[in-house]
């Protein structure tokens, strides 16, 4: 039986509502398993906000990045180790990187959804 991917139905106010839950801050989707984040800020992030991302191994093939209200390029050091690692990076606004995600877990891809909370 195919398992159905979560749906990021609404973003704002601080949070994300998945699936019809409400979850607060900042979100991290890995594997169809959403999951809070501590990530605050696009400027703040360093790889180490990617550990469970790089742990997973084959279950991601790219990450998508959502930057917060605005499309912004993440910092260099978090760019050249997702490079290293083999996996890609696509990073829009928070809003375009949601509604990418449902598209793109509709259709099976395997992808890692960052979304800065705004």
């Amino acid at each position: 039986m195919l398992r159905q991917p979560p749906s990021v139905d609404a973003w704002g106010g601080g949070g994300f509502r998945v699936s019809g839950d409400w979850r607060p801050g900042s979100l991290l989707i890995i594997d169809d398993q959403p999951k809070p984040w501590t990530a605050t800020s696009l400027a703040a992030l360093t790889p180490d906000d990617f550990a469970e991302v790089f742990a997973a191994g084959g279950a991601v093939e790219f990450v998508l990045l959502g930057c917060g209200l605005v499309n912004a390029l993440p910092p260099r050091s978090l760019r050249d180790a997702l490079k290293a690692a083999g996996l890609g990076l696509e990073f829009m606004s928070t809003e375009g990187a949601a509604r990418t995600y449902n598209v793109l877990a509709s259709e099976g891809r395997r992808l890692a959804a960052a979304l800065i909370a705004v």
